[in-house]
């Protein structure tokens, strides 16, 4: 079993090593033919490893970010699949990668994102310290199904975690719904106050009760299906939060100021990438310093020099033009952009860039379901609109029947055509494109200006 290790580790580096050389990511391959070697493998590698597993629908990679932080902030030694690649193959590689070839760690803990779905069996192999999931929203219809499919698979890697501290969003009616299913310790986290100064109308994925059916009565909302939820009928209704944000002291298009209450004690944090779901990432991440005993002070701290993951609200460079790169998914995640960019002081050209590939999920009907119609509302602080990538023209239909003026409206499938049109005007620009629109236009607009590898 030993030589199996050895060998498979082995293996799995030299995979890697061959794909950087030749300028490819070796994000899963390495971990295929590892597992293909020693399909154990994973448990061996994480079995003297403190992990933390990050899930959920909505902030995975910007959360284990956060993480990254405060682990840094604290001293302690840590590696994380920064890649994004969050099923097994890529968690495996990075085990891998961070083993010596007996299989022995090299650092203490590790900061795992994971795709909800795979988590069921990287929980049952890792055994972590601590879960934290995010939220839970409908997302990849064709992959996914029902939210309620999504709550399942996370309830189901939650309870192959016996010993692991359970971190859950008090706001998310379905993922606070979690406890009363498990023994695991839990700290839930929140926001105790609306975020947005306008905020735009949503579908909501949970407007009724989880138990009883009943329609939720919410004191306040702060987007989607989150807020302070109760339901009517039978009582079930937001926890208190061990880590609420309480106040929202200052947002600007690079950060955001806030007042956070954690376990009784009230600090100021200055979160360092902008948005209102990023709050929610920021106090997600307190609750994880809170799981592992680091202070909150410590944790604070991290939160002001947190660098945004690629192409998760990541500054691009675009000649003297400043841009933001956005991933979006599913309706939730696009809508809050919208909200972004409707609370943005000052004209903005918007980049829209729809795929349908399987890592998009390929049925794009979710875009009917976002509040596009807030674009045509905003006037001259909307310099312009483009879509962009596969379905360019459908996403243009979409605008269309939001009511976009058609003046305001190019399409230009062509990424290259897209980067010249983006450098050659003079506003900022947010750029919203599904996963793998946002890895092709990167990619060129690395080759072009110079960026990190998304990687790195």
């Amino acid at each position: 079993m030993k030589l199996r290790i050895i060998f498979s580790i082995i293996a799995s580096r030299l995979t890697r090593f061959g794909l950087r050389i030749l300028g490819r990511g070796g994000t899963a391959l390495p971990g295929k033919v590892a597992l293909k070697i020693c399909p154990d493998i994973l448990r061996t590698l994480a079995r003297d490893v403190k992990t933390i597993v990050i899930t959920g629908t909505n902030g995975k990679t910007t959360s284990s970010r956060i993480v990254e932080q405060i682990l840094t902030e604290a001293g302690l030694s840590y590696f994380a699949n920064r890649s994004g690649a969050n099923l097994i193959q890529g968690i495996v590689a990075e085990f891998a990668m961070h083993s010596k070839v007996t299989g022995k760690p090299k650092c203490d803990y590790a900061v795992i994102e994971c795709d909800e779905a795979a988590s069921v069996m990287v929980c049952k192999y890792i055994n972590p310290v601590v879960v934290l999931v995010t939220n839970i929203f409908g997302d990849q219809l064709d992959r996914f199904g029902d939210v309620m499919n999504t709550l399942e698979n996370v309830k189901a890697g939650i309870k192959n975690s016996p010993s692991a501290v359970i971190c859950l969003n008090a706001d998310c009616s379905l993922s606070a719904s979690i406890a009363r299913e498990i023994e695991n310790q839990v700290i839930f986290y929140g926001v105790d106050t609306e975020i947005y100064r306008e905020r735009i109308p949503e579908v909501s994925d949970a407007a009724h009760c989880i138990f009883c059916k009943a329609r939720y009565e919410y004191d306040y909302s702060t987007y989607g299906h989150l807020g302070g939820f109760n339901c009517p009928k039978c009582g079930y209704k937001r926890p208190q939060p061990r880590v609420a944000v309480g106040k929202i002291l200052n947002q600007s298009a690079d950060s955001t100021t806030v007042e956070m209450l954690v376990d009784g004690e009230t600090l100021v944090a200055c979160i360092s990438i902008p948005g209102g779901y990023n709050i929610y990432n920021a106090a997600a991440g307190m609750a994880v310093a809170l799981a592992l005993g680091i202070s909150k002070d410590a944790a604070a701290r991290a939160l002001a020099g947190v660098e945004s993951g690629f192409g998760r609200m990541e500054k691009l460079p675009l000649g003297g033009v400043s841009a933001r790169m956005i991933l979006v998914k599913n309706p939730a995640g696009c809508n809050q952009v919208l909200n972004f960019l409707s609370n943005m002081d000052g004209q903005a050209l918007f980049v829209i860039c729809l795929n349908d590939n399987v890592g998009d999920g390929r049925d794009v009907s979710w875009i009917w379901d976002v509040s596009f119609e807030i674009l045509g509302t905003m006037g001259d602080r909307l310099s312009g609109v483009i879509a962009s990538g596969i379905r360019a023209h459908e996403m243009a239909l979409r605008l269309k029947y939001a009511g976009l003026p058609v003046e305001k409206l190019r399409v230009i499938p062509d990424y290259d055509q897209l980067i010249d049109a983006m450098a050659g005007q003079d506003k900022p620009v947010v750029i919203m494109p599904t996963y793998s629109a946002m890895m092709e236009l990167r990619e060129k607009i690395a080759g072009k200006y110079g960026l990190k590898d998304f990687w790195e």
